[in-house]
This record gives structure tokens, C-alpha cells and sequence, in this order.
């Protein structure tokens, strides 16, 4: 690779991994400071109380909570916590609403050199920031007709930032609502062995479908490649972007195409007609996104298997009566000291067979009733009094005694437990090709940037709707008590009175008809309706992709058998020809010991011609995926066998020359 291209590829990587690493790093910085912030300011909030209240005599009234307000332990001065709110603020909507769309499009984009990929990632992005815009200027159009309307910057500022949380919020309460359900359902349904493995048969029978349409439509670009590199010849213009194409190419296509470039022909203008390098810059897109599908694909059908020859292998061992836990292709890598000592394979059976179903299950029922606590604390959070959210009586209930740990442990477990639910969500979802987050690195740097823009967008409003469950926010709890720094920083949503008291109030009730929808899985009915086969257990066509998956998964076994025997007789034919050529080296050293003396200038000549023998040894080359099922064809690999046999047959004459 050139020297160009090879830095924009490493431009491109860095620009991917620092956007995406700063935009998840802020998201979850929110999460962890968030609790300070509610304790520092429950501590401001018993300063303010015990100052407006005088003293009383403890005589007079008993009952009086007359302790003195003292500092948590994770106080933060004042002025610090505004600042650090707003850079975090800004910053993470600078990457989702400017910065991350315009950084999609540039590691996209086909371009072959850095001022064309910023050129095709401005062009992309045209109608995207025309939108903002068109609304930015609809709403200075409208503030400058009503002049009853003094907005000054800050209620402005107030209004935009009410317009983003307005979105998030839409899109925080239907990825919420899914993850409710579908999280703890998922760890009950993981409890039941035969439920996983009919399932894991389903999804291999679909990612076949998948892997070969990535294989069909990356045979079709790089059929298209061949076209293009056989027209443009060395000495083109555009042979640079090609060959650029070519190296993005998989290796066995750039050998095939290779051996047809030998020729270096001149290029004429007049004859034939070349490619533009418009059409260049679309051919590299394609091949970038096919070879990355391909990879993929390949990549997830290795996973799934070797999931489902594990959940198999479960199968088999439960049934086993000497807790013993047996692997049908055990690991070729050398097991470590956990493997050896602790998770030895009695462990391994009581851990798979016994202990992980329960632990799943006992795991969802702790999840379930967070979820159930979330769904009544949504439905009934604008209710003050009495206060009938259930968070909001937890903290309450230690804010009378100023236990500011346990105010922060909760509210830190009930952000993450709400985090977990909306981002395992945006991990699960898939539109089509356009986003989806693979795992074991074969997520493409689109969709990467894609899930940062949605974290940034979701955790604003996800904190928001934090503080309205637990009432510190007085735009929704209407109580007149201590703002937090992050409500500053938000702004009065009293701008807009129709969305503080309509929409950010009755929306999140919505959460409890989306649970509804996802435990009878309606989405996923609709789906399978409109042809996009889902895993449904009443369904005629999810049986035959079921069993469609058992016979892949089957023939994917008795293909990796065959090659794990292929393996084994290999190393058996070598330590037999080693011993045999070991042993003719001794029997001549001997034999040559008595005219040492005769000959005493090649004295060591056996030794040296044993060393040299057992060094040129190859192994045979015996390779598995020879072998045929069929025992009468000519080309399978038992003649190899037969040739080392009468090899070793005349063992004895080997070494009569020395």
C-alpha cells in the first residue's frame, strides 16, 4: 500500500475510534457523576431548611429531627459541577448533531484521497444540517413575528436544548420499553437448554441465507474489479485508484487478478472506453462494504457454531452420570492454571448442567422486579402527593437521615439499570445492513459512529427522566426545593409550558404499552407478517428453518471431524516416520563404530548424514479436506498411505551407502 493511502487509512481508523471512545466515555461519565450531583445538592438543600427553620427546644417538641446538617463525603464546591456539566453537555452534542454524522460519511466514503472524502461527506451531509437550518430559522422567523415574545439567548439556548431531549425522549421510551421485557425474558429463556438450541438452529439456518448473499454479492464486485483492472492499464491516469481498489480486495482475488496483469500494454484514448473516476470512487464503496460483509458473516458463522456444538455438547452432559464434563472437539490450545485448578471439568459440569439455569433464572426474577419498579415509578412519577414513585420514597426515606451513601448507591443503580436497558437495545437492533453492531470486531466503522450519536442523544433526556422518578425536578414535580446542577444546565423547561406539563409528564406512560406489546412479542409478529422470518415457536416456516439449521450445523460437524481425524493420522504417520529414521541412524552410527579408527577423517560422516536426514524430513502431505466419503475414488488420500508403507518396507537399505 502507498504511502498516501496507507496514511488516510490510519487517518481514518483514529478518527473512528477517538469520535466513537469520546462519545460512549462522556455518556457513561454522566452516569457515574450524576449521584454526586443529587447528593451534593440534598446537602444544599438541608443547609437552606435548617436555616429558614429557627430553633426549637428538643423539650417542646420531641419528635423534631434537630441533627445539623453535615458534608457527604463526595461534596463538590460550588462552581464546579455547572462548568463540568456544561463542557460534557456541549461537547457530546457537538459529536451527535455536527461532528459524528459528518465523520459517517467521510469513513464511508469512497473517495481516494482526503479532500475528495471531505467533499462526499459534505455533500451527504447537506440536507442533514439544511434541516437544522430550516428549523433554526422557522423559529427566529416566528420569535421576530411575535413581538409579545422577548426571548433573550438563554431562553433560546433553553429551547434548543428542550428540542433535543423532546427527540431523545421519544426514542429513550421505545428503546426502554423493550429492554424492560425483553432483558429479563432473555435470561429465562438462556435457563432452558433445548429453548436456546432450537433457537441457535434457527439463527444458523438464517445467517446461511446471509453469508451467501455476502459471498454472491462479493463475487459480483470483484467481477467487476477484473473488468475495471483489465481496461485501465498500468500506465493510466486512474491505475492509482485501482490498484488503491485492489488492495481492499480479499488476497485470493488480487492473486487471481494478477496473474492477468502482465501485459503493460499502452492505454488507448481513441479505442476504448475507461471508467471515470466517479465511477471509481462507487466501485471502492462497494468493495469496502461487500468485504466487510463477507468478513462479517464468515466471522458470525464460526461463533454460532461453535455456540451450538457447545449447547449440544450440554445436552449430552446432562444425561452423564460421571459429572464429568466431556467437549466432542476439545480445545487445541494449551488450558491455563483456572482451567487446571478451579475450573476443572467436574466444576464445568455442575457449573453447565446444574448451577447456570438457576442462577439465570434467580438473575431474572431480581431483573423482573426492577423492571416492574421502573414501569410503576414511570406511570406514576407526577404524583407528589401522596409520592407513589418508588424511587423518589427510597431516596426520600434517606434523605431524613442524610444517608448521602446510600442516596448515591441507589441512584447510581437505578441509572445504570435504566442504561442497561435502553443500550443493550441499541446493541440488539438491527435496520437492515444500514446499522448493526457485530461482535468480536466486525461492527464497520458506520455503525460505530452510528451508536455514539445515539448515546449522546439518549443519556441527556435518560438523566432528566432520572430526576423527574426521584422528584428533584422541579419542572415536573412543581416543588419549589434546590435545583441540581445538571437541571441548570438543562434550563427551565417552563419555556415551554405545554411540553414540561403535557408531553415530559403523560409520554413515559407509553412504557407501560410498549411492555405490553414486547411480552406478547406483537413486533415481532408484525415482522414475520410482512416477511422478515422471526423465531416464532408456533410457526410452520420457523420448523423447517429449524431443522434446515440442525442439518448445517450437522454437516458442519462431520466436516470439522474429518478434518480433526485428518489431523491425527497426520501427526501419527510423522512420529512413526521419525521413529523409523531414528532408529536407521542408530543401526548405522553403530555399524560404522568399528572403522573409526581406519577412517578417522569420516569418522562422524553417519552422524551427519542422520542429522541431515532427520532435518530434510517433510511430513507427508497429507491433507484432510482430500479425503472423500466415497472409499472408492482414485483421488482420495489412501494412495499417500500406501506410498508411505512401501516406503518403510525397505527400511533396512536405506542407509547401506554410508
Amino acid at each position: 500500500m502507498s504511502g498516501a493511502a496507507l496514511g488516510i487509512e490510519i487517518v481514518v481508523q483514529r478518527m473512528v475510534l477517538f469520535g466513537t471512545l469520546l462519545a460512549w466515555y462522556l455518556c457513561f461519565l454522566i452516569v457515574f457523576i450524576l449521584p454526586l450531583d443529587v447528593s451534593t445538592t440534598i446537602y444544599k438543600q438541608c443547609i437552606i431548611d435548617h436555616e429558614q427553620i429557627p430553633s426549637v427546644p428538643a423539650a417542646l417538641f420531641p419528635f423534631t429531627n434537630t441533627t445539623s446538617c453535615y458534608k457527604p463525603w463526595s461534596y463538590i464546591p460550588d462552581g464546579i459541577m455547572p462548568v463540568f456539566w456544561r463542557v460534557v453537555y456541549w461537547t457530546s452534542q457537538c459529536l451527535t448533531w455536527l461532528l459524528l454524522p459528518f465523520m459517517q460519511s467521510y469513513a464511508r466514503s469512497g473517495g481516494f484521497s482526503i479532500t475528495g472524502k471531505i467533499k462526499t461527506a459534505l455533500i451527504e451531509n447537506a440536507i442533514y444540517y439544511g434541516t437544522y437550518l430550516l428549523i433554526f430559522g422557522s423559529l427566529l422567523i416566528y420569535v421576530a413575528v411575535h413581538p409579545q415574545w422577548h426571548l433573550s439567548w438563554y431562553e433560546l439556548q433553553t429551547i434548543g436544548i428542550t428540542a433535543a431531549n423532546t427527540w431523545g425522549l421519544f426514542l429513550l421510551v421505545l428503546l426502554l420499553g423493550y429492554g424492560l421485557v425483553e432483558i429479563p425474558r432473555s435470561y429465562w429463556n438462556g435457563s432452558r437448554h433445548g429453548h436456546m438450541l432450537i433457537k441457535t438452529y434457527f439463527k444458523a439456518s438464517k445467517l446461511m441465507t446471509e453469508k451467501a448473499d455476502a459471498e454472491e454479492n462479493l463475487e459480483d464486485v470483484m467481477e467487476e474489479v477484473r473488468k475495471v483492472s483489465e481496461s485501465i492499464k498500468y500506465n493510466h491516469p486512474l491505475r492509482k485508484c485501482v490498484d488503491t481498489i485492489l488492495r481492499k480486495c480479499p488476497v485470493d482475488y488480487q492473486e487471481k487478478m494478477g496473474r492477468n496483469m502482465d501485459d503493460y500494454e499502452d492505454f488507448d484514448d481513441k479505442q476504448n472506453t475507461y471508467p471515470s473516476e466517479k465511477s471509481l470512487v462507487k466501485l471502492h464503496k462497494q468493495v469496502i462494504y461487500a468485504v466487510q460483509r463477507h468478513n462479517r458473516t464468515r466471522v458470525q458463522w464460526q461463533i454460532l457454531l461453535q455456540q451450538a456444538i457447545h449447547l449440544e455438547d450440554v445436552a449430552k452432559n446432562e444425561t452423564s452420570s460421571a459429572h464429568q464434563f466431556v467437549h466432542s472437539f476439545p480445545s487445541t490450545e494449551p488450558s491455563g492454571w483456572f482451567s487446571r485448578y478451579i475450573y476443572t471439568p467436574t466444576v464445568e459440569w455442575y457449573w453447565e448442567c446444574f448451577l447456570k439455569r438457576w442462577f439465570y433464572r434467580l438473575l431474572s426474577v431480581i431483573i423482573t422486579m426492577f423492571s416492574v419498579a421502573v414501569v410503576w415509578s414511570e406511570c406514576t412519577f407526577f404524583s407528589t402527593r401522596p409520592v407513589l414513585s418508588l424511587f423518589a420514597v427510597f431516596i426520600q426515606l434517606a434523605e431524613r437521615d442524610y444517608n448521602y451513601l446510600y442516596i448515591e448507591m441507589a441512584c447510581f443503580l437505578t441509572i445504570f439499570f435504566l442504561c442497561i436497558c435502553v443500550y443493550s437495545t441499541v446493541f440488539r437492533i438491527r435496520v437492515f445492513n444500514y446499522y448493526y453492531l457485530a461482535p468480536h470486531h466486525q461492527t464497520d466503522a458506520y455503525s460505530l459512529q452510528f451508536s455514539g450519536m445515539l448515546f449522546c442523544r439518549l443519556t441527556p433526556p435518560l438523566c432528566l427522566n432520572f430526576l423527574g422518578l426521584i422528584h428533584m425536578d422541579s419542572a415536573i414535580s412543581h416543588q419549589q426545593k434546590e435545583q441540581t446542577a445538571y437541571t441548570s444546565i438543562m434550563g427551565s423547561m417552563r419555556v415551554l409550558s405545554f411540553i414540561a406539563n403535557g408531553f415530559y409528564i403523560y409520554y413515559p406512560m407509553l412504557i407501560l404499552i410498549l411492555c405490553i406489546a414486547t411480552y406478547f412479542s406483537l413486533g415481532t409478529r408484525c415482522l414475520n407478517l410482512l416477511g422478515f422470518q422471526q423465531f416464532m415457536g408456533d410457526c410452520e416456516m420457523t420448523s423447517d428453518l429449524i431443522d434446515e439449521g440442525k442439518e448445517l450445523i450437522r454437516r458442519e460437524k462431520r466436516k470439522r471431524q474429518r478434518i480433526e481425524d485428518g489431523e491425527n493420522r497426520r501427526r501419527h504417520y510423522e512420529n512413526r516416520l521419525f521413529l523409523v529414521m531414528t532408529i536407521d541412524c542408530t543401526r548405522s552410527t553403530n555399524n560404522a563404530l568399528p572403522t573409526e579408527a581406519k577412517y578417522s577423517r569420516s569418522g562422524n560422516r553417519p552422524d551427519k548424514d542422520c542429522i541431515e536426514l532427520l532435518q530434510d524430513a517433510e511430513p507427508l502431505d497429507f491433507n484432510a479436506d482430500s479425503l472423500t466419503d466415497d472409499p472408492l475414488d482414485p483421488d482420495s488420500g489412501r494412495h499417500t498411505v500406501g506410498r508411505y508403507l512401501s516406503m518403510s518396507s525397505s527400511r533396512n537399505r536405506i542407509f547401506d551407502d554410508v
